[in-house]
Protein backbone atom coordinates (compact mmCIF):
# COMPACT_ATOMS: atom_id res chain seq x y z
CA UNK A 1 0.00 0.00 0.00
CA UNK A 2 1.04 3.57 -0.64
CA UNK A 3 1.98 6.05 2.06
CA UNK A 4 -0.66 8.44 0.76
CA UNK A 5 1.84 11.14 -0.14
CA UNK A 6 0.86 13.02 -3.28
CA UNK A 7 3.14 14.44 -5.94
CA UNK A 8 3.55 17.79 -4.22
CA UNK A 9 4.85 16.10 -1.07
CA UNK A 10 1.65 16.73 0.89
CA UNK A 11 -0.42 14.00 2.47
CA UNK A 12 -3.55 13.08 0.56
CA UNK A 13 -6.53 12.46 2.83
CA UNK A 14 -9.08 11.20 0.33
CA UNK A 15 -11.07 8.08 1.23
CA UNK A 16 -8.74 5.84 -0.81
CA UNK A 17 -5.56 7.22 0.69
CA UNK A 18 -3.10 4.36 1.15
CA UNK A 19 -4.35 2.39 -1.84
CA UNK A 20 -1.71 1.77 -4.53
CA UNK A 21 -2.96 1.37 -8.11
CA UNK A 22 -0.89 0.32 -11.12
CA UNK A 23 -2.57 1.63 -14.28
CA UNK A 24 -1.68 -0.39 -17.38
CA UNK A 25 -4.28 1.42 -19.46
CA UNK A 26 -4.49 3.82 -22.36
CA UNK A 27 -6.82 6.16 -24.25
CA UNK A 28 -9.92 6.73 -22.10
CA UNK A 29 -11.94 4.09 -20.23
CA UNK A 30 -9.02 2.68 -18.22
CA UNK A 31 -7.47 6.09 -17.52
CA UNK A 32 -10.89 7.40 -16.42
CA UNK A 33 -11.01 4.58 -13.86
CA UNK A 34 -7.53 5.53 -12.65
CA UNK A 35 -8.47 9.20 -12.58
CA UNK A 36 -11.53 8.54 -10.41
CA UNK A 37 -9.49 6.47 -7.96
CA UNK A 38 -6.71 9.07 -7.89
CA UNK A 39 -9.20 11.86 -7.20
CA UNK A 40 -10.34 9.86 -4.18
CA UNK A 41 -6.80 9.70 -2.83
CA UNK A 42 -5.33 6.53 -4.32
CA UNK A 43 -1.68 6.58 -5.42
CA UNK A 44 -2.07 5.77 -9.11
CA UNK A 45 1.12 4.89 -10.99
CA UNK A 46 0.52 5.05 -14.72
CA UNK A 47 2.78 2.71 -16.71
CA UNK A 48 3.26 3.85 -20.33
CA UNK A 49 5.04 2.19 -23.20
CA UNK A 50 8.51 3.36 -24.17
CA UNK A 51 8.70 6.03 -26.84
CA UNK A 52 5.18 7.21 -27.62
CA UNK A 53 3.49 6.49 -24.32
CA UNK A 54 -0.29 6.45 -24.01
CA UNK A 55 -1.88 6.88 -27.44
CA UNK A 56 -3.79 9.90 -26.12
CA UNK A 57 -0.49 11.81 -26.09
CA UNK A 58 -0.75 11.85 -29.89
CA UNK A 59 -4.36 13.01 -30.01
CA UNK A 60 -3.50 16.53 -31.14
CA UNK A 61 -4.51 19.20 -31.79
CA UNK A 62 -5.26 20.76 -29.44
CA UNK A 63 -2.07 20.95 -27.45
CA UNK A 64 -0.60 23.32 -24.88
CA UNK A 65 3.13 23.94 -25.19
CA UNK A 66 3.40 20.68 -27.11
CA UNK A 67 1.48 18.62 -24.54
CA UNK A 68 -1.76 16.90 -25.54
CA UNK A 69 -4.78 18.58 -23.96
CA UNK A 70 -6.66 15.26 -24.08
CA UNK A 71 -3.90 13.39 -22.24
CA UNK A 72 -3.61 16.04 -19.55
CA UNK A 73 -7.37 15.89 -18.95
CA UNK A 74 -7.45 12.11 -18.44
CA UNK A 75 -4.33 11.69 -16.32
CA UNK A 76 -4.19 14.30 -13.59
CA UNK A 77 -3.35 13.18 -10.03
CA UNK A 78 -1.21 10.28 -11.32
CA UNK A 79 2.48 9.50 -11.24
CA UNK A 80 3.93 8.29 -14.52
CA UNK A 81 6.66 5.87 -15.51
CA UNK A 82 7.63 4.58 -18.96
CA UNK A 83 8.57 0.91 -19.16
CA UNK A 84 9.17 -1.67 -21.91
CA UNK A 85 6.96 -4.57 -20.83
CA UNK A 86 8.04 -6.66 -23.81
CA UNK A 87 11.52 -6.78 -22.32
CA UNK A 88 12.02 -9.34 -19.54
CA UNK A 89 13.76 -6.76 -17.39
CA UNK A 90 10.82 -4.39 -17.84
CA UNK A 91 8.37 -7.10 -16.89
CA UNK A 92 10.48 -7.88 -13.82
CA UNK A 93 10.28 -4.24 -12.77
CA UNK A 94 6.51 -4.31 -13.06
CA UNK A 95 6.27 -7.50 -11.01
CA UNK A 96 8.34 -5.77 -8.35
CA UNK A 97 6.02 -2.76 -8.36
CA UNK A 98 2.98 -5.02 -8.07
CA UNK A 99 4.27 -6.41 -4.78
CA UNK A 100 3.15 -3.21 -3.09
CA UNK A 101 0.05 -2.68 -5.24
CA UNK A 102 -3.56 -3.24 -4.28
CA UNK A 103 -5.09 -2.77 -7.73
CA UNK A 104 -4.06 -3.15 -11.37
CA UNK A 105 -6.12 -1.64 -14.21
CA UNK A 106 -5.86 -2.71 -17.85
CA UNK A 107 -7.96 -2.07 -20.96
CA UNK A 108 -6.07 -3.83 -23.74
CA UNK A 109 -7.37 -6.39 -26.24
CA UNK A 110 -8.40 -9.73 -24.81
CA UNK A 111 -5.09 -11.59 -25.21
CA UNK A 112 -2.56 -8.79 -24.76
CA UNK A 113 -1.94 -9.26 -21.04
CA UNK A 114 -1.83 -13.05 -21.36
CA UNK A 115 0.85 -12.80 -24.07
CA UNK A 116 2.87 -10.58 -21.74
CA UNK A 117 2.40 -13.00 -18.86
CA UNK A 118 0.53 -10.30 -16.92
CA UNK A 119 -3.00 -11.70 -17.00
CA UNK A 120 -5.17 -12.12 -13.93
CA UNK A 121 -4.45 -15.82 -13.41
CA UNK A 122 -0.71 -15.26 -13.46
CA UNK A 123 -0.66 -12.19 -11.23
CA UNK A 124 -3.19 -13.57 -8.75
CA UNK A 125 -0.88 -16.52 -8.12
CA UNK A 126 1.80 -14.02 -7.10
CA UNK A 127 -0.66 -12.06 -4.95
CA UNK A 128 -4.10 -13.55 -4.21
CA UNK A 129 -5.13 -10.22 -2.65
CA UNK A 130 -4.63 -8.29 -5.90
CA UNK A 131 -7.69 -6.61 -7.41
CA UNK A 132 -7.43 -6.98 -11.18
CA UNK A 133 -9.66 -4.58 -13.11
CA UNK A 134 -10.32 -5.26 -16.80
CA UNK A 135 -12.15 -2.83 -19.08
CA UNK A 136 -12.82 -3.93 -22.64
CA UNK A 137 -15.13 -3.34 -25.55
CA UNK A 138 -17.54 -6.18 -24.79
CA UNK A 139 -16.33 -7.93 -21.63
CA UNK A 140 -14.01 -10.88 -21.08
CA UNK A 141 -16.70 -13.51 -21.65
CA UNK A 142 -19.35 -14.06 -24.31
CA UNK A 143 -19.25 -14.37 -28.11
CA UNK A 144 -17.85 -10.85 -28.62
CA UNK A 145 -15.05 -11.11 -26.04
CA UNK A 146 -12.32 -10.99 -28.70
CA UNK A 147 -13.64 -7.89 -30.45
CA UNK A 148 -11.99 -4.53 -29.97
CA UNK A 149 -14.24 -1.77 -28.74
CA UNK A 150 -14.72 1.91 -29.42
CA UNK A 151 -17.31 4.30 -28.06
CA UNK A 152 -18.99 4.82 -31.44
CA UNK A 153 -19.45 1.07 -31.95
CA UNK A 154 -20.63 0.54 -28.37
CA UNK A 155 -23.14 3.39 -28.60
CA UNK A 156 -24.62 1.84 -31.73
CA UNK A 157 -24.81 -1.70 -30.38
CA UNK A 158 -26.11 -0.68 -26.95
CA UNK A 159 -29.11 1.00 -28.57
CA UNK A 160 -28.11 4.53 -27.63
CA UNK A 161 -27.98 5.81 -31.20
CA UNK A 162 -31.44 4.36 -31.89
CA UNK A 163 -32.94 6.77 -29.33
CA UNK A 164 -30.69 9.78 -30.02
CA UNK A 165 -31.51 12.41 -32.63
CA UNK A 166 -34.36 14.62 -33.77
CA UNK A 167 -36.79 11.86 -34.64
CA UNK A 168 -37.38 8.55 -36.45
CA UNK A 169 -36.16 7.95 -39.98
CA UNK A 170 -33.39 10.52 -39.66
CA UNK A 171 -29.63 10.01 -39.99
CA UNK A 172 -28.09 8.29 -36.91
CA UNK A 173 -26.71 10.60 -34.23
CA UNK A 174 -24.05 9.71 -31.67
CA UNK A 175 -24.25 11.19 -28.20
CA UNK A 176 -21.62 13.93 -28.31
CA UNK A 177 -19.32 12.90 -25.45
CA UNK A 178 -17.80 9.38 -25.49
CA UNK A 179 -20.39 8.32 -22.95
CA UNK A 180 -19.61 4.57 -22.96
CA UNK A 181 -15.89 5.18 -22.38
CA UNK A 182 -16.57 7.57 -19.50
CA UNK A 183 -19.31 5.43 -17.97
CA UNK A 184 -17.19 2.28 -18.22
CA UNK A 185 -14.38 4.05 -16.36
CA UNK A 186 -16.76 5.18 -13.63
CA UNK A 187 -18.32 1.70 -13.34
CA UNK A 188 -14.84 0.18 -13.11
CA UNK A 189 -13.86 2.58 -10.32
CA UNK A 190 -17.06 1.66 -8.49
CA UNK A 191 -16.26 -2.02 -8.97
CA UNK A 192 -12.69 -1.59 -7.72
CA UNK A 193 -13.90 0.26 -4.64
CA UNK A 194 -16.42 -2.50 -3.90
CA UNK A 195 -13.80 -5.21 -4.44
CA UNK A 196 -11.42 -3.37 -2.11
CA UNK A 197 -14.15 -3.20 0.53
CA UNK A 198 -14.65 -6.95 0.14
CA UNK A 199 -10.91 -7.54 0.44
CA UNK A 200 -10.80 -5.67 3.73
CA UNK A 201 -13.25 -8.25 5.10
CA UNK A 202 -11.98 -11.41 3.38
CA UNK A 203 -8.34 -10.72 2.52
CA UNK A 204 -9.01 -11.92 -1.01
CA UNK A 205 -8.70 -10.00 -4.25
CA UNK A 206 -10.74 -10.65 -7.39
CA UNK A 207 -11.28 -9.74 -11.03
CA UNK A 208 -13.43 -6.72 -11.82
CA UNK A 209 -14.68 -6.94 -15.41
CA UNK A 210 -16.77 -4.32 -17.24
CA UNK A 211 -17.06 -3.03 -20.79
CA UNK A 212 -18.08 -0.18 -23.04
CA UNK A 213 -21.01 -2.27 -24.29
CA UNK A 214 -22.38 -2.80 -20.79
CA UNK A 215 -21.75 0.83 -19.93
CA UNK A 216 -23.91 1.82 -22.90
CA UNK A 217 -26.65 -0.65 -21.95
CA UNK A 218 -26.65 0.83 -18.44
CA UNK A 219 -27.65 4.18 -19.96
CA UNK A 220 -30.89 2.70 -21.35
CA UNK A 221 -32.82 2.21 -18.11
CA UNK A 222 -35.83 4.31 -19.21
CA UNK A 223 -35.89 3.04 -22.79
CA UNK A 224 -35.39 -0.59 -21.79
CA UNK A 225 -38.21 -0.33 -19.25
CA UNK A 226 -40.49 0.92 -22.01
CA UNK A 227 -39.41 -1.83 -24.41
CA UNK A 228 -39.83 -4.57 -21.79
CA UNK A 229 -43.33 -3.33 -20.98
CA UNK A 230 -44.59 -2.67 -24.51
CA UNK A 231 -42.55 -4.85 -26.81
CA UNK A 232 -41.88 -1.74 -28.91
CA UNK A 233 -38.42 -0.25 -29.38
CA UNK A 234 -38.42 3.46 -28.41
CA UNK A 235 -37.44 5.96 -31.10
CA UNK A 236 -35.49 9.22 -30.90
CA UNK A 237 -37.41 12.18 -29.51
CA UNK A 238 -34.93 15.04 -29.76
CA UNK A 239 -34.65 16.63 -26.33
CA UNK A 240 -38.00 15.24 -25.14
CA UNK A 241 -38.49 12.64 -22.42
CA UNK A 242 -40.08 9.25 -23.19
CA UNK A 243 -42.19 9.26 -20.01
CA UNK A 244 -42.91 12.87 -19.04
CA UNK A 245 -44.11 16.08 -20.70
CA UNK A 246 -43.21 18.85 -20.86
CA UNK A 247 -39.63 17.78 -20.27
CA UNK A 248 -37.53 19.14 -23.12
CA UNK A 249 -36.04 22.19 -24.83
CA UNK A 250 -38.49 24.92 -25.76
CA UNK A 251 -37.74 27.89 -28.00
CA UNK A 252 -37.57 31.36 -26.45
CA UNK A 253 -37.24 34.85 -27.88
CA UNK A 254 -33.43 34.64 -28.04
CA UNK A 255 -32.68 30.91 -27.90
CA UNK A 256 -33.79 27.87 -25.94
CA UNK A 257 -34.69 26.83 -22.42
CA UNK A 258 -34.85 23.36 -20.86
CA UNK A 259 -37.93 22.76 -18.73
CA UNK A 260 -38.45 19.74 -16.49
CA UNK A 261 -42.07 19.31 -15.48
CA UNK A 262 -41.69 15.71 -14.44
CA UNK A 263 -44.84 15.58 -12.31
CA UNK A 264 -48.33 17.06 -12.08
CA UNK A 265 -47.42 19.46 -9.29
CA UNK A 266 -44.68 21.09 -11.36
CA UNK A 267 -46.96 21.24 -14.39
CA UNK A 268 -49.65 23.16 -12.51
CA UNK A 269 -47.08 25.37 -10.80
CA UNK A 270 -45.54 26.24 -14.17
CA UNK A 271 -48.89 27.18 -15.69
CA UNK A 272 -49.44 29.62 -12.85
CA UNK A 273 -45.92 31.05 -13.15
CA UNK A 274 -46.19 31.70 -16.91
CA UNK A 275 -49.82 32.88 -16.66
CA UNK A 276 -51.14 30.07 -18.84
CA UNK A 277 -54.16 28.90 -16.87
CA UNK A 278 -56.04 28.30 -20.11
CA UNK A 279 -53.82 25.25 -20.71
CA UNK A 280 -54.94 23.83 -17.37
CA UNK A 281 -58.48 23.63 -18.70
CA UNK A 282 -57.46 21.96 -21.97
CA UNK A 283 -58.38 18.25 -21.76
CA UNK A 284 -55.49 17.38 -24.10
CA UNK A 285 -53.06 18.38 -21.34
CA UNK A 286 -54.94 17.43 -18.18
CA UNK A 287 -52.68 14.55 -17.10
CA UNK A 288 -49.22 13.37 -18.01
CA UNK A 289 -50.57 10.56 -20.24
CA UNK A 290 -52.70 13.18 -22.00
CA UNK A 291 -49.71 15.46 -22.45
CA UNK A 292 -47.55 12.61 -23.77
CA UNK A 293 -50.27 11.65 -26.26
CA UNK A 294 -50.51 15.26 -27.45
CA UNK A 295 -46.90 16.31 -26.91
CA UNK A 296 -46.40 18.12 -30.23
CA UNK A 297 -49.53 20.23 -29.70
CA UNK A 298 -48.41 20.88 -26.12
CA UNK A 299 -45.00 22.17 -27.19
CA UNK A 300 -46.57 24.38 -29.87
CA UNK A 301 -48.84 25.92 -27.22
CA UNK A 302 -45.97 26.49 -24.80
CA UNK A 303 -43.61 27.91 -27.43
CA UNK A 304 -46.23 30.48 -28.37
CA UNK A 305 -45.77 31.79 -24.82
CA UNK A 306 -42.04 31.28 -24.36
CA UNK A 307 -41.00 33.05 -27.57
CA UNK A 308 -42.29 36.30 -26.06
CA UNK A 309 -39.38 36.65 -23.58
CA UNK A 310 -35.65 35.98 -23.39
CA UNK A 311 -34.23 32.78 -21.94
CA UNK A 312 -32.69 34.47 -18.89
CA UNK A 313 -36.05 36.03 -17.98
CA UNK A 314 -37.80 32.67 -18.11
CA UNK A 315 -35.04 30.92 -16.15
CA UNK A 316 -35.31 33.44 -13.31
CA UNK A 317 -39.10 33.33 -13.30
CA UNK A 318 -39.36 29.55 -13.33
CA UNK A 319 -36.65 28.96 -10.76
CA UNK A 320 -38.24 31.51 -8.45
CA UNK A 321 -41.43 29.47 -8.78
CA UNK A 322 -39.61 26.23 -7.98
CA UNK A 323 -39.78 24.85 -11.52
CA UNK A 324 -36.64 22.98 -12.72
CA UNK A 325 -35.41 24.98 -15.70
CA UNK A 326 -32.12 26.07 -17.17
CA UNK A 327 -30.42 27.56 -20.20
CA UNK A 328 -28.53 25.58 -22.85
CA UNK A 329 -24.86 26.40 -22.26
CA UNK A 330 -22.01 25.63 -24.60
CA UNK A 331 -18.85 24.15 -23.09
CA UNK A 332 -17.10 27.49 -22.59
CA UNK A 333 -20.22 28.96 -20.96
CA UNK A 334 -20.40 25.94 -18.67
CA UNK A 335 -16.79 26.51 -17.63
CA UNK A 336 -17.73 30.02 -16.49
CA UNK A 337 -21.00 29.08 -14.81
CA UNK A 338 -20.91 30.21 -11.16
CA UNK A 339 -22.28 26.89 -9.89
CA UNK A 340 -19.61 24.88 -11.72
CA UNK A 341 -16.94 27.22 -10.40
CA UNK A 342 -18.26 27.18 -6.82
CA UNK A 343 -18.35 23.38 -6.84
CA UNK A 344 -14.68 23.26 -7.88
CA UNK A 345 -15.54 21.63 -11.18
CA UNK A 346 -13.14 23.99 -12.98
CA UNK A 347 -9.71 24.02 -11.34
CA UNK A 348 -6.17 25.08 -12.16
CA UNK A 349 -3.05 22.96 -11.81
CA UNK A 350 0.62 23.49 -12.62
CA UNK A 351 2.04 21.30 -15.38
CA UNK A 352 5.85 20.99 -15.69
CA UNK A 353 5.76 21.82 -19.42
CA UNK A 354 2.38 23.40 -20.20
CA UNK A 355 2.42 25.70 -17.17
CA UNK A 356 -0.84 26.71 -15.50
CA UNK A 357 -3.68 24.78 -17.10
CA UNK A 358 -7.36 24.35 -16.37
CA UNK A 359 -8.95 20.96 -15.89
CA UNK A 360 -12.22 19.50 -14.68
CA UNK A 361 -12.61 18.89 -10.97
CA UNK A 362 -13.71 15.81 -9.06
CA UNK A 363 -17.47 15.25 -9.28
CA UNK A 364 -17.71 13.50 -5.89
CA UNK A 365 -17.22 15.55 -2.72
CA UNK A 366 -16.21 13.81 0.51
CA UNK A 367 -16.77 16.15 3.42
CA UNK A 368 -14.89 14.04 5.93
CA UNK A 369 -12.04 12.84 3.72
CA UNK A 370 -11.84 15.30 0.83
CA UNK A 371 -10.02 14.18 -2.28
CA UNK A 372 -9.90 16.37 -5.37
CA UNK A 373 -7.43 17.48 -8.00
CA UNK A 374 -3.92 17.97 -6.63
CA UNK A 375 -1.50 17.85 -9.55
CA UNK A 376 -1.38 17.83 -13.34
CA UNK A 377 -0.80 14.81 -15.57
CA UNK A 378 2.80 13.61 -15.76
CA UNK A 379 5.10 14.08 -18.71
CA UNK A 380 6.25 10.71 -20.04
CA UNK A 381 8.48 8.94 -17.55
CA UNK A 382 8.35 11.84 -15.09
CA UNK A 383 8.30 9.68 -11.95
CA UNK A 384 10.18 6.60 -13.13
CA UNK A 385 13.16 7.07 -10.81
CA UNK A 386 10.98 8.10 -7.88
CA UNK A 387 8.70 5.09 -8.16
CA UNK A 388 11.56 2.61 -8.63
CA UNK A 389 13.45 4.01 -5.64
CA UNK A 390 10.32 3.41 -3.55
CA UNK A 391 10.35 -0.19 -4.80
CA UNK A 392 13.90 -0.64 -3.52
CA UNK A 393 15.94 -0.02 -6.67
CA UNK A 394 19.24 1.76 -6.26
CA UNK A 395 20.35 4.55 -8.58
CA UNK A 396 22.85 2.32 -10.36
CA UNK A 397 20.18 -0.32 -11.07
CA UNK A 398 17.80 2.34 -12.32
CA UNK A 399 20.45 3.83 -14.59
CA UNK A 400 21.22 0.39 -15.99
CA UNK A 401 17.55 0.01 -16.96
CA UNK A 402 17.67 3.40 -18.64
CA UNK A 403 20.87 2.52 -20.50
CA UNK A 404 19.30 -0.75 -21.70
CA UNK A 405 16.28 1.10 -23.07
CA UNK A 406 13.91 -0.59 -20.60
CA UNK A 407 13.00 2.55 -18.65
CA UNK A 408 12.48 6.20 -19.50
Amino acid sequence: MSTGEDLSGEQSNGPLTGVRVIELAHIMAGPICGLMLADMGADVVKVEKIGTGDDTRRMVPPEIEGESAAFMMMNRNKRGIALDLKHEAGKAVLIELLKDADVVIENFRHDTMARLGLDHDTLSELDPALIYCEISGFGRTGPYRERGGFDLVAQGMAGLMSVTGEGPNRAPVKIGPPVTDITAGILAAMGVSAAYSSRLKTGKGQRVDTSLFEAGITQTFWQSAIAFATGVAPEPMGSAHPLNAPYQSIATKDGWINIGCANQTNWLRMLEAINAQHLKEDPRFATNPDRMANRLELIDALEAIFVTRDTDDWVRLLNDAGIPAGPLLDILEMHEDPQAVSRDMIVEVEHPVAGTIRTLGSPVKFHGTPGGVRVAAPVIGQHSREVLREAGYGDDAIQALVDDGVLV
